[in-house]
Order: structure tokens, then sequence, then C-alpha cells
């Protein structure tokens, strides 16, 4: 496949994908190429504790090319998505778009991507009381609790969110808590207009390929040391940052409720479900071009 558009232009090539999929060697291809400046759109690739279980870019890899938004944050920092748009556009407008014509987000955050290239909604940053609070309800009253909150508080949402996402009724329930509001009132669906052209890129395995990439990654994760990183950051499990992939099973392993092989078979499991997760999320959108990273030709 050829990359094909005029770089005189303003353009953000976006390169998307599931966990595992080869981003990052396509992303650094890409920046040689076009002398680019990589924006990162992975919302845990920010966090400096987490190198090894977010498959992090290496020093060399970093080296390649200017790189934004790895390693910039704490997992104690509080970091929203919402703030996320705000950082990576005052970035692109005031400082790479006038020196690079090309700039490439690289990433497979869901709402990372679509914060940059379609803006979000203007919800408020939820107070760590409030969040705590429902966290509290849903660790001592259950899911139940919280779906019969949320069609009290906005039944409007409630019957169109995914009842079982616990983390979607959750944060629906932050805003109404945090606002006064419905959240369904707080959302307008409407993408914002940006002042560079946006051209999207998809990479993508055929499922066998891609779930063994992933398999081989975990293994290779935990001959690197994660499990030495889940240590390091285990009395702070608490957080929100850490409620993630490759972590919280490991954290299952430290409190003694699983046995170490266990929990790293569902790691695995864990990030081919979020693979699958990303992928159901990507093809909803048309923009995306598909390929296969073997097939990347510029």
């Amino acid at each position: 496949m050829t990359i094909d558009f005029k770089p005189e232009e303003r353009t953000l090539l976006v390169l998307l994908g599931p966990t595992g999929v080869g981003k990052t060697a396509v992303s650094l291809a890409l920046a040689r190429h076009f002398n680019a400046p990589v924006v990162s759109s992975d919302s845990r690739q920010l966090f400096r504790e987490l190198p090894i279980g977010t498959a992090a870019p290496t020093a060399q890899e970093l080296a390649v090319a200017p790189h934004y938004f790895i390693g910039t944050h704490s997992v104690t920092d509080s970091y929203s998505a919402g703030q996320y748009e705000a950082d990576a556009i005052r970035l692109l407008e005031d400082e790479l778009f006038p020196t690079h014509p090309v700039v490439i987000l690289s990433g497979g955050s869901m709402m990372y991507i679509d914060a940059v290239c379609k803006g979000l909604d203007d919800i408020p940053t939820i107070d760590e009381s409030i969040r705590a609070y429902w966290q509290e309800q849903l660790a001592v009253k259950g899911l139940g609790f919280l779906q019969d909150e949320l069609l009290r508080l906005d039944p409007g949402h409630y019957h169109t969110v995914d009842l079982q996402n616990y983390k979607r009724v959750m944060h629906a329930l932050e805003v109404c808590t945090q606002t006064g509001r419905p959240y369904s009132e707080l959302r307008t669906g409407k993408s914002k207009q940006r002042s560079f052209h946006i051209k999207k890129i998809g990479l993508n395995r055929p499922r066998p390929e891609l779930y063994d990439r992933i398999n081989r990654r975990v293994d290779l994760m935990i001959e690197e040391g994660l499990i030495d990183e889940a240590r390091a950051v285990y009395p702070l499990r608490h957080l929100n940052s850490l409620n993630t992939v490759g972590y919280k099973e490991l954290f299952e392993y430290f409190d003694g409720n699983w046995p170490l092989d266990f929990a790293i078979d569902m790691i695995k499991q864990d990030s081919r479900r979020y693979a699958k997760r990303q992928l159901t999320w990507f093809n909803r959108d048309p923009e995306i071009e598909w390929m296969h990273p073997d097939a990347f030709r510029l």
C-alpha cells in the first residue's frame, strides 16, 4: 500500500489498530520518511512507571523521531481524555504544524484518537471524592445498584449505554453527580472542526496471527520484568490509571488470589479481548483505510 497525499498540506496521519498489531514499527518508518514527529494516542504509555506493560517505545525507538505523550505523567496524576484533547491540539497547532507539514498520531486508545480527530463533549473533570464514592458503591452494592441509580438519574442514557460495561455506567453516574445534570444532556455527538487534514490508516492482521502476537508479547513482557514493574506500583493499585491489563491481573497474584501461571494466562486473554473491543470500535469508522502491516509501502 502507498501512502498518497500532498505533504505540503497540514496533515495528521493517524496510525491506529489493535494492541500488538505492530503500530510502533510502521510509525517509525513513517517518521523517517516524512521527517515527522510522532504524537502518541496511547492512554497508558503516558505513565512513566509502566513502560514494559504498555509496550512503550524503547530509548532506541524514541531516538528515531521526536515523540510526545510518552512517559510524561505519573500514575498518580489525574489525566482525562478531555485534557489530552486540549494538550494535543495545542501541541499540534502551536508547535508541530508550524514546522512540520506532516505529523503522525499513533496508538490504539479509542477515546484519545477521537479526542484529536473529532473532539469530545465538554465533560468536566471528575472530583476524586466523587469517583471514590461510586467505586465504593460498586464494590459494596454491585453493578445492579449502579444500573438502578443511572435509571433514576438519567433514564435516557440508561436505555442506550451498555449496562454490563461498569466503567461506562460509573462514568455517567460520576458526571451526573459532578454536574447535577443528566449525562445525556451533555453529550452532543457533534464533531469539532479541525484546521488540518486527517488521514486514517488502520493496521490489522488475521485473528489467529494477531492473537499469537499478543500471546508472545505477553511472554516477552514477563521476561523483561513486568512482574517487578507491577510490584513497584502495587501499593497504588486503587488508582484508575492502574486498572489496566497486565497490572490488574498481577495484582490478583500478589493478593494470593491467583497462581502466577493463571494470572499470565489472564493477561493474554484480557489483551485479546481488548483487541477485539478496539476493532469493534474502529470498524464503525468508514474513514479508516485498512492494511496488513507487512503490506506497508511508502
